[in-house]
């Protein structure tokens, strides 16, 4: 697929697998709209797109925070009139064992709020953009770490642990990506999600003290597959392991889950 006339953005794109996604799709011609909260590493990244000849341009927002995600959106819709592609790349992994429950500043459970909430959040709000593009693609990188969420304490105030959070967190953004592809079916915008690739080599992993066994390059060419690849031109509401696709965790094919979800993030992000 020719993505020489495209704006892409990645949030998380200054490190790991985001990183090497939008150094690789500046080489096609891309211009890539990089998020990071790091100035010094996003304007690294930059230097180097640009000393290859590419295009990027820096969007720093905190998205522990549902104020910096909102200002995020604000900001790409004021300096572009349409995205081609939304890749919701941004999290935090499990901490390891030791992992205590933090909280966003807005009060939720922080693995919540900045994987899933976040991109729920900054999708919303950037779906016209999308549209204004015709084809578009929306590609939420998740996990095959995925728990039930507990609609009873959604945010783990009893029996935390890092990895459960992160499990359910990675669960609920398969679930949004399933809703959207329905809701937009027919609109041209397609939405996907998946885990990349098991234990890459990157800042996540060895935080929580797992040893890689896969590298960012594999995780970079299954998440290129979504953003760029023929044979996924039109294909939705999949998730994908790797490059093939496969299933998720039951409860997102649960339609009644499912919409508890979207009703729980609307009311906390002020969409309702």
């Amino acid at each position: 697929m020719d993505m020489s006339d495209k704006t892409i953005l990645i949030t998380g794109s200054t490190d790991g697998v985001g990183r090497r996604v939008a150094e690789r799709l500046a080489l096609t011609g891309a211009m890539v709209l990089v998020h990071g909260r790091d100035k010094p590493r996003a304007e690294h990244l930059l230097s180097t797109i640009r000393d290859a000849g590419g295009k990027a341009a820096f969007y720093p927002a905190d998205l522990s925070s549902l104020d910096d995600v909102r200002s995020l959106a604000d900001a790409i819709e004021r300096d572009h009139t349409r995205l081609d592609v939304l890749i919701n790349n941004a999290g935090i992994g499990t901490g390891g064992g030791n992992a205590k429950r933090e909280l966003s500043r807005d009060g939720h459970e922080l693995r919540f709020a900045v994987n899933y909430l976040a991109g729920f959040l900054l999708t919303r709000r950037l779906l016209p953009l999308l549209k204004a593009s015709g084809h578009a693609r929306i590609v939420n990188v998740s996990s095959a770490g995925q728990q039930p969420i507990d609609f009873r304490d959604v945010m783990l105030t009893r029996d935390y642990s890092g990895a459960r959070a992160y499990c359910q967190s990675k669960l609920a953004q398969v679930m949004f990506t399933l809703d959207l592809a329905e809701e937009l079916a027919g609109s041209g915008v397609t939405a996907n999600c998946l885990h990349p690739a098991t234990y890459m080599d990157t800042t996540m992993v060895r935080q929580a003290g797992a040893a890689p066994i896969s590298t960012v390059d594999q995780g970079a060419d299954a998440i290129l597959n979504l953003v760029a690849g023929s044979d996924t031109e039109g294909s939705s509401g999949l998730y994908y392991d790797g490059r093939r696709p496969s299933r998720a965790n039951a409860q997102a094919y649960d339609a009644s889950a499912r919409a508890r979800l979207r009703t729980l993030s609307r009311d906390i992000t002020g969409l309702a």
